[in-house]
């Protein structure tokens, strides 16, 4: 990777020549909590991301021994006020929709505890990968507080008798039990974290960009659609996807049983 540009406050951004752009929380001192600072943050990187042809792939890392804490309910109980709260919670699911809604696949690298937010953080993100010892936990019902809006990607991450049952009790998950659930796709080592992620993020760079950017669109599309519905909207979109020419080109290639001719970035 390219040496990463001066690191700001919160979050440190890393783009290599490949277009492999790395957002790593840098706010350790408060477990890279999800403050007013941090989302804003966030919310700056992924819309210059959104707005950049040549992106592949992103990777969420942090710094410390959280990956991510979730919300501040310092911050948060020192404003007892409902529009504060809102305004938090919208801001907060606009960021989480952000990641979403990007062309490229983003994959979350969780070396530490993933709480409340902090864990609706990994699940929403479209892959992850958890170290041996990554904690997992929807926790703000010790404090009285149901995880809400963490049960949002979480439910859709989770078993529903899974979900529930971290949401009920706050208890912590261990990274092998995520596995298992399907809220992580892969655990390694911590000292082979770095590798694991970079596995997934060579098979997504071999992929045409054009086919990622449709796939991912379609796959959140469909999913909250009836099977019929979604079998229609899929099929319009691997109609689209087959006009386009990196999937031309692997057709012929299927066809002449040979490897595709793609460019770097996946096009032809």
């Amino acid at each position: 990777m390219t040496a990463p540009s001066a690191p700001g406050p919160l979050l440190d951004t890393a783009r290599d020549g490949r277009g492999v752009v790395t957002l790593t929380l840098a706010d350790p001192a408060r477990l890279n909590a999800l403050g007013d600072g941090m989302l804003a943050a966030l919310q700056q990187a992924l819309d210059a991301i959104a707005q950049d042809e040549g992106a592949r792939v992103v990777v969420l890392a942090a710094q410390g021994k959280a990956f991510c804490a979730g919300h501040d309910l310092k911050d948060m109980a020192a404003h007892p006020d409902g529009a504060w709260y809102r305004r938090l919670f919208a801001q907060c699911s606009r960021m989480m929709l952000s990641i979403q809604r990007l062309p490229v696949p983003v994959i979350a690298r969780v070396q530490g505890i993933a709480t409340a937010a902090g864990c609706q953080l990994v699940a929403q993100c479209d892959l992850a990968v958890a170290a041996e010892g990554a904690r997992f936990a929807t926790s703000g019902i010790h404090y009285g507080l149901f995880c809400a809006t963490p049960s949002v990607p979480l439910v859709r991450n989770v078993p529903a008798k899974q979900a529930m049952e971290m949401l009920l009790t706050g208890d912590f998950i261990d990274a092998r039990t995520a596995l298992a659930q399907g809220l992580v796709n892969r655990v390694a080592a911590p000292e082979a974290l770095d590798a694991e992620v970079e596995s997934l993020v060579r098979s997504i760079l071999g992929k045409p960009r054009a086919a990622v950017a449709m796939g991912k669109a379609l796959f959140y599309q469909q999913r909250e659609l009836g099977v019929e519905a979604a079998y229609q909207l899929a099929g319009q979109a691997m109609a689209t996807n087959m006009l386009d020419a990196a999937a031309q080109e692997g057709a012929r290639a299927f066809a002449e049983k040979r490897v595709p001719a793609w460019k770097p970035g996946g096009t032809h």
